[in-house]
């Protein structure tokens, strides 16, 4: 795992998972469920379990009901790219190029090291998209750090010379890091989990669901021990 990868909690609901009872209960209550008492989180988890979950009965509608917001650092652009792929029902804000470009002077003036700001893949076995093997070497690597470094250079004199900053950043390559903030609901966060924790999706972004993961467990305990066990990287059709 890259060490600049972060993945941290702004804001979540509180007690997911009674919320989503709720929501399921008023569905077939003959009672305005705010009068209700309800059950307690974990078996709250577990009745949404059995009664939409488990037999993937396809009733994920409670489940819009609570929230999750990631601060997520220090991936690559592709990953931002790749997130926004299909429609997976979330709000991102992302770091922006046309003002936070302090960070890629920052390389060229040594203040930070060229991989706080661009990432390379480490060395090593890859697979393209058929599967053919190729090796990605230390010498190889070594010549993408230093298109990273020439890149920050030209963007630099490119400010120098009068461009704005978002003329300047056509010459920065995929390899720039971003921080952006991401809202999911409980649904649509299992949805992107279906479609990109999957063993064939791009490293990175597979990457970004492991560490999202361990916030889904603490979150909604019962609900993702559920997913873990017959969903998660086992590529089925999003809910």
């Amino acid at each position: 795992m890259d060490k600049y990868f972060r993945v941290e909690v702004l804001n979540r609901t509180e007690h997911p998972q009674t919320l989503c009872w709720w929501a399921m209960h008023q569905d077939y209550s003959e009672n305005f469920v705010f009068d209700e008492e309800p059950p307690d989180e974990s078996e709250a988890g577990a009745l949404i379990v059995k009664h939409l979950l488990a037999g993937e009965r396809g009733h994920y509608g409670p489940l819009e009901h609570p929230a999750i917001t990631f601060n997520v650092g220090g991936f690559p652009h592709s990953v931002m790219q790749q997130a926004r792929t299909h429609r997976v029902g979330v709000s991102f804000d992302v770091q922006s190029g046309r003002y936070t470009g302090k960070r890629i002077l920052d390389v060229c003036t040594g203040a930070r090291d060229v991989e706080e700001v661009f990432y390379l893949r480490p060395v090593g076995t890859y697979r393209d998209r058929q599967g053919k093997k190729y090796e990605y070497t230390e010498d190889q690597r070594m010549i993408h750090r230093i298109i990273c470094i020439d890149s920050a250079g030209r963007y630099k004199l490119a400010l120098e010379d009068g461009f704005s900053e978002e003329h300047a950043r056509d010459i920065i390559p995929y390899a720039i890091r971003q921080d952006f903030v991401v809202s999911f609901n409980l649904r649509s966060l299992l949805h992107f989990m279906d479609l990109r924790a999957k063993r064939d999706a791009q490293l990175e972004i597979q990457a970004l669901c492991d560490l999202m993961w361990p916030h889904l467990e603490s979150w909604a305990p019962e609900i993702a021990s559920w997913y873990g066990a017959s969903r998660l990287h086992k590529a089925r059709l999003a809910p």
